[in-house]
């Protein structure tokens, strides 16, 4: 019995009419039986709806917003249906749930709850309209709401998945339907044991697919890009990319660790666990080879370089004239996990710990409350976190000219520098 595939699409293969179009030409000749395609949401919606909860959480009106949000929907749906199509009732009986749930009270306490319960609906429209288009088109195909079988905690914005809850879902409810039916579902989106929306972490459809894959055994998974494969550097920021033909789940985690944005972090550890192959491909040319990731391949020599930005570099100085020990790390991270905050950079002295870490409302305000009383803190905001894997001493150099160095350590394989334009 073959076994089932999970393809992801992300959000620039659906962020607009032509892209909806191309995404159902790939899925032509490929869609079958015992298939999951996991789509993000369109364009840059989900960044619209952290803009509306920003400016609700300010007090400010954010109605244009929405508006503004509703009409690029809305006019990918006039692109692709014909006037009286049952996928506008749709749109706008979400549009008018996600306007209901914005109606209610929104402060510091509850707004990761908050967030997820609005920030998932990028993906449930998303999802509405792709699968509208391809049954349209005479792809049949059964919408499936993630939330049903994606099981988490309650860490609203980062939930932890309850991956036997997860697995005896998708095996109870799922697997009956890809017998007969792929299905289309939501990345990102899971549920609580109360029932509430929660989300996986930024760009987590990745590990949707990754999920969904390892509780149904799936034979491989497939995440759709607007790049050839993975490469060794985002070609949007540096030139003269080199493109992987295959790596090893190893590598590829270490990439991913550091930041680099093709794949979600959390992606590569269940289908390593599982031997599940991931292939990376484009949208843009799916005939191409893209990039396998899968066991058993020996690791690159070839540099590999991460840029991550809006980083804030925060050092904890030791107050009474002691050095360093352990209390004072274990100190410091208590807090950190209690605010979800991973860690990118960490560097020790003798006095001081210094970390690096991802902007994020609020996190940074409430880190400095909780250990102004143990530490003095210094930190920098708007800075840039440079990883280079592999590096030759010789390129160093020109990744350092024209900014300031704040931080900088490096090993036999890793060198890291937090650095900002001078």
């Amino acid at each position: 019995m073959a076994k089932t595939l999970v393809y992801k699409f992300g959000g620039a293969s659906v962020k607009d009419s032509d892209a909806v179009k191309n995404l159902a030409k790939i899925l032509r000749n490929r869609l079958r039986k015992r298939m999951i395609i996991v789509v993000s949401a369109m364009g840059k919606t989900t960044n619209g709806l952290e803009d509306i909860l920003s400016k609700k959480l300010k007090k400010e009106d954010f109605s244009e917003n929405s508006s503004i949000l509703k009409a690029y929907h809305r006019r990918i749906c006039t692109e692709l249906f014909p006037a009286g199509h049952a996928v506008f009732a749709q749109l706008e009986n979400l549009f008018t749930q996600l306007n209901n749930k914005l109606e209610q009270e929104l402060n510091r306490e509850n707004y990761d709850e908050f967030y997820d319960a609005i920030v998932g609906f990028g993906e449930l429209i998303s999802s509405r309209i792709v699968a509208e288009y391809l049954c349209s088109q005479g792809s049949i195909v059964l919408w499936q709401d993630a939330r049903e079988v994606i099981h988490t905690n309650s860490d609203f914005r980062f939930a932890r998945i309850d991956w036997e809850k997860t697995k005896r879902s998708c095996q109870a409810i799922w697997k009956p339907i890809l017998e007969n039916f792929p299905i289309l579902t939501q990345g990102f989106i899971g549920s609580d044991p109360k029932g509430r929306p929660t989300t996986l972490g930024r760009e987590g459809s990745d590990f949707t697919a990754a999920i969904l894959a390892t509780s149904l055994d799936a034979g491989s998974v497939t995440i759709w890009k607007d790049v050839p494969g993975v490469l060794n550097a985002d070609p949007k920021l540096f030139l003269n990319t080199r493109k992987f033909d295959e790596l090893g789940y190893r590598e590829a985690a270490e990439m991913t660790y550091f930041g680099a944005s093709v794949i979600h972090p959390k992606t590569i550890k269940p289908l390593a666990n599982a031997g599940i192959p991931l292939f990376v491909k484009s949208f843009l040319d799916p005939e191409a080879s893209g990039t396998k990731i899968h066991e058993n391949v020996s690791a690159h020599e070839v540099s590999t370089i991460v840029l991550k930005k809006d980083q804030i570099l925060v050092s904890f100085k030791v107050t009474d004239f002691t050095f360093v020990e352990e209390m004072h790390i274990h100190r410091v991270y208590e807090q950190l996990q209690a605010l979800k905050l991973r860690v990118n950079m960490l560097q020790l002295s003798a006095i001081s710990i210094s970390i690096v870490i991802d902007a994020q409302l609020f996190k940074l305000e409430q880190l400095l409350e909780k250990l102004k009383s143990d530490f003095e803190i210094r930190y920098n905001e708007e800075l840039e976190l440079l990883t280079i894997l592999h590096p030759k001493a010789a390129e160093i150099p020109k990744f350092l000219d024209g900014y300031e160095v704040l931080l900088e350590q490096a090993s036999r394989n890793t060198f890291q520098v937090v650095r900002r334009k001078v």
